[in-house]
């Protein structure tokens, strides 16, 4: 019986044992199942605040100090941008109290009603005069052939104009006689095809360059000298100095480049007179004599010539008097056969007449798509929610459409830009043509990165864009720091960073190649007049293609601009200096000058490199991409 009793009271035991750890089991569970659901909710709720405030620390610590130094109503405005940052115009206000000049009135007066014009409908192509063009009818602009006496031709400024440019098989003829020396002038003449409708408010592209030398350089033997120059840069020349291309080299249509003349380099073996004892060595052995024909130079003092230049499938090709003399192949820079509408002769030089046939017959129309890959791979990424390091404004012209493409098949696919670390975005005016417009309309709305001024574009008015990239970069992206280029200047964008990172945190920076005691041009071209600049010396200022600022110092410019009292010149790296010197008036700002931040060029280690073509900047991204070190492309 005791045996029973103590038997009933271990199992009654065991049994609440077993249901107390079976409740404590349970009641883990649950709390294991609570405590999983509250993990959960933090970790979805904490996350994006963690990721957001690394991607803030990784971009620019400035940025939220910026942020924090806002007024509530420049939070809002803030605000109030960013929701709208996929607006492709300007956020700049332009109206005529912002100027006193009737210049600057009359583009933005213009401008605004051709970009409200241009969001209502879509404009027909109209020509000078208004009339709209019909399809039809645009072939009526495109003569088959072009001819003009000398006497017409040195009126019109040495310059004849082709209308439609050139196509395949297009040939001109020059018939032309060269000068004796004239108060020491040198006795050449220079013949170029040029771009005149390829760009506004500059130097038009000299896409051929022809220059004879009568009497050499300076050993005194006669020479020929092709070349190109896109924005002031001279390509690898061409030199035919009457020595014949060796069979190795590169032949452009199956011609060769230089042909060979009497009176080239010394030592010409052409002019070996053969001695009798090799003569009759060869009467022994049955060596017949080779019969060559030796061509003078093909151009003379005072002796009437006929040139006849014409576009071959590969290059361009010369014949003088019914001989072929040089071949120069075609060169990649965005220009076409189409873009070469006018010739000039100059030099001395008497011109009797010049003949254009075997032209385009039909209207060659503004074609972006050549240029253009409206591929989704190449638009630009959103804007971040937060400030960025450094935003990059990019001064380009409506018509440079394989130029903007280059640069964002380039440097704009660095890592910093593609993560929306560093911003990039094309500031452009608007185009006197109308098409090119409404192609620059499409393009902004499908790649994202186009900002557009509405200003009639004009050189002197340049420094508007200047502005409104600072207005950008202050009121859209919250930038630490801002840098104007152009948009054939290629960008090393880690490079720049490092340069505005060697500057301390707590200094105002203005950084590029800068100038220092610079004087105003007072004759030819550039001359800037004593009212425009009344003093004798420009401020410091950094070359245009590429220079970096400070975020205070461009919100200072915005907010002078905005009050109404900004003085603005028409070389916009001027005014910057004279902007950023006032500034330096109230503020210590800390100057850094580097050569490599170059104005003309590329040189090795460079930060920027200027007057790059689209083949240029294709070529230094792939040398960026495969090469420790930056090295520069010289082809154009």
């Amino acid at each position: 019986m005791m045996m029973t009793t103590t038997t009933k009271r271990a199992r009654t035991t065991t049994k609440v044992q077993n249901m107390f750890i079976s409740l404590c089991r349970q009641r883990s569970f649950h709390i294991l199942i609570i405590i999983a659901v509250f993990y959960v909710l933090l970790f979805t709720l904490e996350i994006p605040f963690v990721f957001n405030k690394t991607a803030v620390t990784r971009s620019e610590r400035n940025a939220l100090e910026q942020q924090q130094q806002l007024q509530p109503s420049q939070i809002t405005q803030l605000t109030r941008t960013r929701k709208n940052h996929n607006l492709i115009l300007s956020g700049l206000v332009l109206n005529d109290a912002a100027f006193d000049s009737e210049v600057y009135q009359s583009a933005c007066q213009v401008g605004k009603r051709v970009w409200e014009e241009l969001q209502l409908a879509k404009t027909p192509v109209q020509n000078q005069n208004g009339v709209v063009l019909k399809p039809e009818n645009l072939t009526g602009l495109c003569p088959r052939s072009v001819w003009v006496t000398g006497s017409d031709f040195v009126g019109n400024g040495s310059l004849m104009v082709i209308p439609c440019g050139l196509t395949l098989g297009s040939h001109i003829t020059v018939v032309a006689k060269p000068l004796r020396d004239r108060d020491g002038e040198k006795s050449q003449f220079v013949m170029e095809l040029q771009g005149l409708k390829t760009v506004e408010g500059e130097e038009p592209p000299r896409i051929l360059h022809f220059n004879p030398r009568l009497k050499g350089d300076w050993n005194g033997k006669p020479v020929i000298e092709l070349n190109t120059c896109y924005r002031m840069q001279w390509g690898t020349s061409l030199r035919c100095d009457g020595w014949k291309s060796r069979a190795d080299q590169d032949t452009v249509d199956g011609l060769v480049k230089c042909e060979k003349w009497i009176g080239g380099e010394s030592g010409d073996d052409r002019q070996a007179v053969e001695s009798k004892s090799e003569w009759w060595l060869k009467r022994l052995i049955g060596r017949t004599k080779k019969v060559s024909v030796d061509w003078p130079f093909p151009f003379n003092e005072n002796k009437l010539f006929v040139l006849t230049l014409s576009a071959g499938l590969e290059g361009y090709h010369f014949n003088v008097d019914g001989r072929h003399v040089a071949s120069f192949p075609y060169r990649t820079q965005g220009f076409t056969l189409e873009d070469a509408t006018g010739l000039t002769v100059k030099g001395n030089i008497d011109i009797h007449s010049i003949f254009a046939a075997s032209l385009p017959s039909t209207h060659p129309s503004i074609s972006p798509q050549q240029h253009l890959d409206f591929s989704t791979r190449w638009r630009a990424p959103p804007l971040p929610e937060f400030g960025v390091e450094l935003f990059i404004g990019i001064l380009s012209a409506g018509n440079h459409f394989a130029e903007r493409m280059a640069v964002r098949k380039s440097w704009m696919q660095n890592s910093l830009i593609k993560s929306s670390e560093v911003v990039a975005r094309f500031f452009v005016a608007l185009h006197h043509k109308i098409e090119i417009n409404s192609e620059l309309k499409k393009e902004a709305e499908f790649f994202g990165d186009i900002v557009i001024v509405p200003y009639m574009d004009n050189y002197d008015l340049v420094v508007l864009k200047t502005v409104a990239i600072c207005e950008y970069g202050v009121h859209t992206v919250a930038a630490g720091n801002i840098m104007k280029g152009d948009d054939d200047t290629f960008v090393r964008v880690d490079a720049v960073i490092n340069e505005i990172r060697n500057v301390p945190d707590s200094m105002s920076s203005y950084i590029g190649n800068i100038n220092y005691y610079h004087k105003p041009l007072r004759h030819g071209k550039w001359a800037v007049t004593y009212e425009e600049w009344p003093e004798e010396d420009y401020p410091p200022y950094a070359n245009g293609p590429g220079y970096i600022l400070s975020y205070d110092i461009a919100s200072y410019i915005v907010s002078e601009f905005e009050k109404h009292k900004l003085r603005l010149f028409k070389m916009e790296d001027v005014s910057m200096g004279m902007w950023v010197e006032k500034f330096n008036s109230t503020k210590p700002v800390h100057y850094s000058h580097s050569l490599k931040f170059c104005q003309f060029g590329c040189i090795e280690g460079y930060y920027t490199a200027h007057y790059q073509s689209p083949r240029q900047m294709m070529c230094l991204w792939d040398k960026l991409q495969r090469h420790t070190n930056p090295q520069c492309c010289n082809m154009r």
